[in-house]
């Protein structure tokens, strides 16, 4: 693992694909498309704290470099971008930021391969800006894949939602004609924010791009908003103490849930 700092409706079987990992990575990459089943089925696997419905956790999409690396059986290089979700604000510590807990889960998920998951947060950036880093590092470290948490700065900002869009765009087809796989991640839920008109534009337009764009998006928005909603008082479980960022246990389910659209993309891919 790299000395750098790192924080570090489905119906795909992630049970099933757990117990295949268990058998060998060889088997796992060579194996047939799984059957469809139940959006619901392998939720088990999350933490009970962060388990939601398939459909609000993510859409899936294909990581054909990310797998390609698998097959190879060597180091996946992962950059994560982004803002304060990115870089830990809440967290109790760097050890418990989604970067630093998402490779813990992907090298719990695909035994014996190392994933370096290296954190490229920045707090309080906006979408044009983590752009042209995007561009930057990419060019440098050549990584199989990014992974791109977006859209809160920009909606309390007001940054237009056709730049924004523009900028996503743009961004995503530069990334695809680089080979290097993409993963998003939308907006964090709070019940403020979740009565904001504007707040919700920007996490259709993300939802939207990544469907025209065939990229995973990890739902984080509506996947909190369920949990939140479970009990009252909930959303606070899961939140700082500003209650905007995340905490401890925000970050873990973010991380856990973000593992699961990215395994899951990957038995997807041919």
């Amino acid at each position: 693992m790299p000395q750098e700092t790192r924080f570090a409706g489905t119906r795909w079987s992630l049970a099933l694909l757990c117990g295949t990992l268990a058998i060998g990575l060889g088997l796992v990459l060579s194996y047939a498309p799984l059957r469809a089943r139940s959006s619901d089925e392998g939720l088990a696997s999350l933490s009970p704290e962060c388990r939601a419905p398939g459909s609000k956790l993510y859409t899936l999409a294909t990581l054909k470099r990310t797998k390609a690396a698998l097959k190879a059986g060597r180091t996946v290089r992962v950059l994560a971008f982004g803002s304060s979700s990115t870089a830990g604000v809440g967290a109790s510590s760097a050890l418990a930021t989604y970067p630093v807990r998402l490779e813990g889960e992907l090298e719990k998920l695909f035994a014996g391969i190392d994933f370096e998951v290296t954190n490229l947060g920045l707090s309080g950036e906006l979408a044009a800006a983590t752009a042209d880093r995007i561009r930057a590092r990419v060019s440098q470290s050549a990584p199989d894949l990014v992974i791109w948490q977006v859209g809160t700065n920009d909606a309390l900002a007001n940054v237009s939602a056709e730049s924004f869009a523009r900028t996503l765009e743009n961004t995503l087809k530069w990334l695809k004609e680089n080979r290097v796989d993409t993963v998003l991640v939308d907006p964090q839920y709070t019940s403020r924010l979740g009565e904001s008109e504007v707040y919700n534009d920007f996490i259709d337009i993300i939802d939207e791009i990544a469907q025209l764009n065939r990229v995973p998006l990890v739902r984080r928005f509506e996947a909190m908003q369920f949990l939140a909603h479970q009990q009252a008082g909930a959303e606070r479980l899961y939140l700082a103490g500003d209650h905007f960022h995340l905490n401890d246990l925000g970050y873990r389910c973010m991380a856990e849930q973000a593992a699961r659209a990215i395994t899951l993309s990957l038995l997807r891919s041919g």
